[in-house]
């Protein structure tokens, strides 16, 4: 049996059979079970085996013939799992019309469920790399990438709600798209979806273009929150906003926001400081005045973070520099021009980021050498010349401190743009909002670690599509079984044992929705 008969229950309770069965066309000759119910089953198998290969499922189901037919009622056979039958549900939800469709109706079902009423949305993308030969026109199209930028790649953008955590929407792309310009259409279905003014968009730098802000603003009619990027005025801004920042920092007038960790004990997160801006902007021919908020926030954690980056590349650049000019010896190859030594060690650097914070000195070593000209034995009256050997010897690498200070003085900072109005929410409330990121990261770590999209076993471009929006339709059930199970446990205030195989006896009201299914794993009837 095991976790089957739970992950089949939350599939028809957040609606996705329903919606399947609205939006994919019946078929003439069609078998007796719906596109519905097999999507149920065909996601329920993915859930519980991390494993998307079609051709995989109806081994499956053939022995779990009599428990699924206990379950849904009717009589399931193997035949309606076959690869050819479970490719056409995956097309159709390629298809845009029919997957909007789909998304917006488990959505609207999902919050109703949960009772849930939404004011943050995170947006946000991710990549999936595969071993693909690239084509023009194909999904898989090399671009940048953090897994592996020898390998090309799809692009998954994401929108997802708070507090649930779950996927409403989401977009596969090629993969070398740039995600600035995918940010509007996702915003834009889930504010359909939703119907709801005032929501509060939170994404990562690349959300913060001022065309991506004016459509939150003037489309979407809600509010952004994301971090400015270091480019355009930006980098001049920070600055003025960092001085401003340390000067308010020594007079101990900073926003402090804490919180009491484990050990009872109140833990400094952030502090930081707020100011108002003036902004303009072009929309639909107009232009549009609004006023932004710009949180200036330092974090201990990034600041000790960014001290040992730099502690790292100063011993790099030290040691390098060192490196140049070895002593003399078999294989030791000397310097011997002055240009060489000082365009090298410029080199080392720039490479390394302490450009002006390491200073190194060196010295000009001429040896003098008496031969004789020509070939042969020497003699008293036979003519001799003078050979100088040169080379460049660094004699000395310190590091500047002041400049180390002076640049150290300004690390954790970091500087936050929002229009939502200043009594609603306050400073550590932005901060707090902006913290919970995570949450998005999750839904890609269920998507990579859990159902395993990497590699895609699909090949043409309706099925690549159709396969990650199955996916992600997966990701939901994930999300949403782990939401329930916490929130529950939040509101009994009680905590669960036995999740964790290596400690049976810890307790915890956060479990993971991997840790709750395997606790079914060993169920049979």
């Amino acid at each position: 049996v095991d976790d089957i008969p739970i992950l089949i229950n939350v599939i028809l309770k957040a609606g996705i059979r329903e919606a399947v069965d609205k939006y994919v066309p019946v078929q003439k000759n069609q078998r007796d079970l719906s596109w519905g119910r097999t999507a149920v089953i065909w996601l329920a198998y993915i859930l519980t085996t991390g494993d998307h290969r079609k051709v995989a499922v109806q081994e499956y189901v053939k022995r779990m013939q009599v428990t699924l037919t206990e379950l849904t009622g009717m009589l399931i056979s193997d035949r309606d799992f076959s690869d050819d039958r479970l490719s056409v549900p995956a097309n159709y939800l390629s298809r845009e019309e029919y997957r909007t469709g789909t998304e917006q109706t488990v959505s609207e079902n999902s919050i109703e469920v949960y009772e849930l009423l939404p004011e943050v949305v995170r947006v946000d993308a991710t990549t999936v790399s595969g071993f693909r030969e690239t084509a023009e026109g194909e999904l898989f199209q090399f671009g940048h990438s953090k897994d592996d930028a020898n390998r090309p790649q799809i692009k998954i953008m994401t929108g997802s709600l708070d507090p649930l955590g779950m996927p409403s929407a989401s977009d596969v792309v090629s993969g070398e798209r740039a995600d600035d310009g995918l940010y509007p259409p996702i915003i834009s279905r889930i504010s359909s979806m939703l119907c709801r003014k005032g929501l509060l968009y939170v994404g990562d730098c690349k959300l913060s273009s001022a065309e991506n802000r004016l459509h939150i603003k003037a489309k979407a009619d809600g509010h952004c929150l994301c971090p400015l990027p270091n480019t355009g005025s930006t980098p001049e801004n920070m600055v003025i906003w960092t001085d401003e920042g340390n000067r308010r920092d020594e007079q101990e007038e900073l926003i402090k926001y804490t919180v009491t960790n484990n050990k009872g004990e109140e833990v400094l997160k952030a502090k930081g400081y707020e100011t108002e801006r003036e902004q303009s902007g072009v929309t639909d021919g107009r232009e549009t005045k609004r006023t932004e908020r710009v949180l200036t926030v330092k974090s201990p954690a990034h600041e000790q973070q960014q001290k040992k980056g730099l502690e790292r590349r100063l011993k790099k650049a030290e040691e390098k520099l060192h490196a140049l000019t070895p002593p003399r010896g078999r294989g030791k190859r000397q310097i011997t021009e002055e240009t060489v030594l000082t365009g090298s060690a410029e080199s080392v650097l720039k490479k390394h980021k302490v450009q002006g914070l390491v200073d190194y000195e060196y010295v000009k070593e001429v040896e003098k050498e008496t031969k004789y000209v020509g070939r042969g034995r020497g003699s008293a009256g036979r003519e001799k010349t003078v050979v100088e050997k040169v080379r460049y010897q660094i004699t000395k690498v310190s590091r500047d401190n002041e400049k180390i200070a002076e640049t150290v003085k300004n690390y954790g900072w970091k500087a936050y743009v929002t229009d939502v109005a200043k009594n609603r929410p306050g400073f550590i409330d932005i901060v707090r909002t902006y913290r919970k990121q995570y949450r998005i990261e999750n839904i890609f770590n269920h998507l990579k670690s859990r159902l395993n999209i990497a590699p895609l076993y699909v090949k043409r471009k309706d099925q690549i599509k159709g396969m990650t929006h199955l996916l992600m339709l997966g990701v939901r059930i994930y999300t949403l079984i782990e939401f329930a199970v916490r929130r529950s446990l939040s509101d009994s205030r009680q905590k669960i044992t036995g999740l964790h195989p290596e400690n049976p006896g810890k307790a915890t009201d956060s479990p993971t929705c991997e840790r709750i299914l395997k606790a079914f794993s060993n169920i049979t009837l």
